[in-house]
């Protein structure tokens, strides 16, 4: 297939796009700078610049476009928000899509959005899921609910680091999943009809809590975690305050979006259902343990290269001390 990937260059779309090309699929990405993107045109990707909130844009890159999978979202560091992008630019792209006649569309979206009213980014993903729907195209909507990746930074790092490991509220017991998992069921959905027109959750084995992720990782690097906690009223005012700025609202909105993953509700799905209609096989996706065992395990051995160069660098220096002394 010719396929369109919007949002290639995020955590999730970039394992899209590798698992597309290794696939043997054309692939075409949506870009606004062709310099971050660099990496994909090394791995065989076509890069075409466009913006979502340009529907002028949009026209030339779903020429020949057979699938269109969009995996894009704002960022908090973006200057248009969540509306004008998860929004806005997904109305642009689903009816240029159509226009152009494009024979499947791929969305990501968020577990329980339709749970969230109140949530700027849940609310605007399930007014997109129900636009999607009524559009006419032949789609399928994915609902993933938080990624592997991103506990490397949250939970990893800190706790190697030795800084503080915070924790938001009544913690959200969350199914996350490796995002090469989830780009698997994005490729795998272009190729089984009986996806089509329909919503499927795509998240881990299990639910894991905060505090469990981080005994998790205590166990695996063998350091103290130092846990400092904020409340969830701390949070609430905060996006209180950032909302009176108008250069600060993708931030409100993100710490909006905190309060899905900080009110103790378990954001999990059952997946026995999906990997059957898929084909796939959940013994191959990747588990929470597995996943951080791999990191540290890669680090831990890292730094132990790291200090034995510099043992070694020491001890060159002390010899050079004693083989030529001071008079």
């Amino acid at each position: 297939m010719n396929l369109l990937i919007v949002g290639a260059t995020g955590t999730l779309g970039r394992q899209v796009t590798r698992r597309a090309l290794d696939e043997g699929h054309q692939v075409r990405c949506l870009v606004r700078s062709f310099k971050k993107a660099a990496f994909l045109k090394e791995w065989g990707a076509e890069l075409v610049q466009g913006d979502l909130c340009d529907p002028a844009s949009l026209e030339p890159a779903l020429a020949g476009i057979t699938a269109v999978i969009d995996a894009a979202t704002a960022r908090a560091t973006d200057s248009l928000g969540v509306k004008q992008v998860d929004w806005q630019g997904k109305v642009n792209l689903i009816q240029a899509a159509k226009a152009a006649r494009v024979e499947r569309f791929i969305f990501f979206s968020i577990l329980d959005a339709e749970k969230y009213p109140d949530v700027p980014l849940m609310e605007i993903k399930h007014c997109t899921e129900k636009f999607l729907a009524e559009s006419g195209l032949n789609y399928t909507i994915l609902r993933p609910c938080g990624f592997l990746q991103g506990l490397i930074g949250q939970y990893a790092i800190p706790i190697l680091e030795g800084q503080a490991v915070w924790v938001m509220g009544d913690t959200s017991p969350t199914a996350y999943m490796d995002t090469q998992d989830i780009a698997k069921f994005a490729i795998r959905a272009l190729t089984v009809p009986a996806t089509e027109k329909q919503t499927f959750p795509v998240v881990g084995p299990r639910a894991w809590g905060a505090y469990e992720i981080i005994r998790l990782c205590e166990r695996q690097s063998g350091k103290e975690a130092k846990v400092s906690r904020m409340p969830i009223e701390l949070l609430r005012f905060v996006r209180r305050l950032t909302r009176f700025f108008q250069w600060s609202w993708n931030v409100s909105d993100r710490l909006a979006f905190a309060e899905v993953v900080a009110n103790g509700k378990p954001l999990v799905a059952s997946m026995d259902e999906v990997y059957t209609v898929f084909g796939l096989d959940p013994k191959e996706t990747t588990t929470l343990e597995s996943y951080m065992q791999e990191y540290f395990g890669r680090i831990l051995k890292k730094l132990k290269e790291l200090d034995y160069e510099k043992s070694k660098t020491k001890q060159k220096k002390s010899d050079k001390k004693r083989a030529y002394p001071r008079f």
